[in-house]
């Protein structure tokens, strides 16, 4: 059976559990997941000019990755469908005090005109679009020519016993440990593996990325494939 991944569903899920959502992410991952937006951020190298869009942008550590990156130069903009998202995004730009602009904005109709962006990333959100295909032409669309496309998402390890031990704590533990200690109603560490399984990984993803209307894509697994950096070029 498909994962429920409509608008309404995914959004209120992820309203459910934003206030937590931070805290789950670094220690569910062990903070690795801290290294993979760095690595990310240092792989795309943005330049010092043109602005940078994070859609699905959650609560913003992406966005804030580049702001630190930029040195704050450039401007940064966050952008997810989930006001709950956004609002601990704001509340954390305002305490460390790096200005990133928040937007509330679905990634399927984005509201920003045609070629702006120098970088225009996902880090963990693309899957959540109902329409990825979608999803991955709003992001082209939006990008310089030139610019850079760029997906951070999970991904399923290809070589054992790395495959076989991620697929038995990503199914059976994950869940367990994140429903316990977030709480929420709608399942949310559930469809988190059931979601990454569906998900299209590896040379099925640059494909779609190449089909949304980029010139070249390429992708580079981290941490033993547990997660992939995928980067496209408009």
């Amino acid at each position: 059976m498909a994962v429920d991944k409509s608008n309404q569903r995914v959004r209120d899920m992820f309203g459910e559990i934003a206030p937590k959502y931070d805290r789950m992410n670094h220690l569910l991952s062990m903070n690795v997941d801290r290294y993979w937006r760095w690595r990310a951020v240092k792989k795309l190298a943005p330049n010092q000019n043109d602005p940078i869009l994070d859609v699905c942008t959650g609560t913003g550590d992406l966005a804030f990755s580049f702001h630190k990156y930029t040195k704050g130069e450039v401007p940064i903009v966050g952008s997810d469908f989930c006001y709950e998202m956004l609002e601990v995004g704001r509340e954390k730009s305002d305490k460390f005090g790096q200005p990133v602009t928040f937007v509330e904005a679905d990634a399927q109709e984005l509201p920003f005109e045609s070629d702006r962006f120098q970088v225009v990333s996902a880090a963990f959100g693309l899957r959540n679009v109902a329409d990825t295909d979608l999803g991955l032409r709003e992001m082209t669309r939006v990008c310089k020519p030139g610019g850079k496309v760029a997906v951070l998402e999970f991904s399923v390890p290809r070589t054992q016993p790395i495959k076989g031990m991620y697929g038995w704590y990503f199914r059976n533990v994950l869940p367990r440990i994140g429903q316990m200690l977030a709480r929420n109603d709608s399942n949310a560490y559930n469809y988190l593996p059931d979601s990454v399984g569906e998900f299209p990984c590896y040379e099925k993803l640059t494909e779609k990325m190449l089909a949304a209307g980029m010139s070249k894509a390429d992708f580079y697994p981290l941490t033993f494939g547990i997660a992939t950096l995928y980067i496209g070029v408009k």
